[in-house]
């Protein structure tokens, strides 16, 4: 697997498949660009660049990983400058921290054996490994808060595999949270089956969960599709995810080039979901 990044990065512009119906007060538009920089407290590295682009204007948020070897200091930076972060969920990673017991390390191993067996895997639920899921899932919500001092109100997985069927079918994240969506594609970009199998996904999400209307990656750095990608945020609600520990994402979000892309729209500080009727409605 890529480190770090998705086990998918979308080449273009998805197509759409929400729209808000009302306007989001911190923008006056209908529609929200957020910029969520990925791996929150990986190492010291990761976590520095991350807080360089928020202080730049060019990061809304971050999502957070446990147990690992600059959890600690990270959340204490981001009490200090009051960043929004949600839970990073890792499923595939080795923890880093020193305080990871042997209990938790042995059901890291079993989940991970499994995941990283076939891209496939994924797809599947394994019962077997059902109580591995759920300790792993429940360990890093109760770090998190631990560290944080209050509940993840936002989860996205590290390689994705919050969209694991393990966690989606077992319903172990939490009801009524923010949950990142699939990545958004054209149509044609993809074959037939892998849409309508992140169709079915990205429904089972919206029955227990709030998400955005498009998610996309940040790479490749390319112009004119990351300005097509921008103004779908004009109507559309966009989570763009980032890993600014690498170089070329780096360069970008602390140069002037994002904001000549993004034309007359603004990157939203924090991480939020307009509410309407006390969720977000998209079709």
């Amino acid at each position: 697997m890529t480190h770090p990044g998705s086990t998918d990065a979308p080449s273009a512009l998805g197509s759409p498949v929400g729209r808000l119906s009302s306007a989001y007060s911190d923008t006056g538009s209908a529609g929200v660009l957020i910029i969520n920089a990925d791996d929150w407290g990986r190492d010291e590295t990761t976590t520095d660049r991350i807080l360089e682009c928020v202080q730049q204007g060019t990061v809304s948020s971050s999502s957070s990983m446990m147990f690992m070897g600059d959890s600690e200091r990270a959340a204490a930076l981001a009490l200090e400058h009051r960043i929004d972060v949600g839970l990073h969920l890792n499923l595939t990673t080795a923890f880093s921290a020193p305080n990871v017991g042997g209990l938790l390390e042995g059901h890291w191993q079993r989940v991970s054996a499994f995941l990283r067996r076939s891209r496939l895997a994924q797809v599947f639920c394994h019962p077997g490994l059902a109580s591995s899921f759920e300790y792993l899932v429940k360990a890093q919500l109760e770090e998190f808060h631990r560290l944080h001092g209050f509940e993840a109100q936002r989860i996205d997985g590290h390689h994705h595999m919050h969209l694991c069927a393990n966690v989606l079918r077992g319903k172990l994240l939490p009801a009524g949270t923010i949950v990142r969506k699939n990545f958004s594609f054209r149509s044609g970009e993809k074959s037939w089956f892998n849409r309508q199998y992140r169709a079915r996904l990205d429904r089972r999400i919206k029955e227990r969960h709030r998400t955005t209307d498009f998610f996309f990656n940040l790479a490749p750095i390319e112009p004119e599709r990351l300005r097509r990608i921008f103004e779908v945020a004009c109507h559309s609600v966009v989570e763009v995810e980032t890993h600014p520990v690498n170089p070329e994402e780096y360069e970008y979000l602390q140069g002037r080039d994002i904001f000549d892309h993004i034309g007359g729209l603004n990157i939203v500080s924090g991480f939020s979901l307009p509410q309407i009727d006390g969720k977000n409605e998209a079709a």
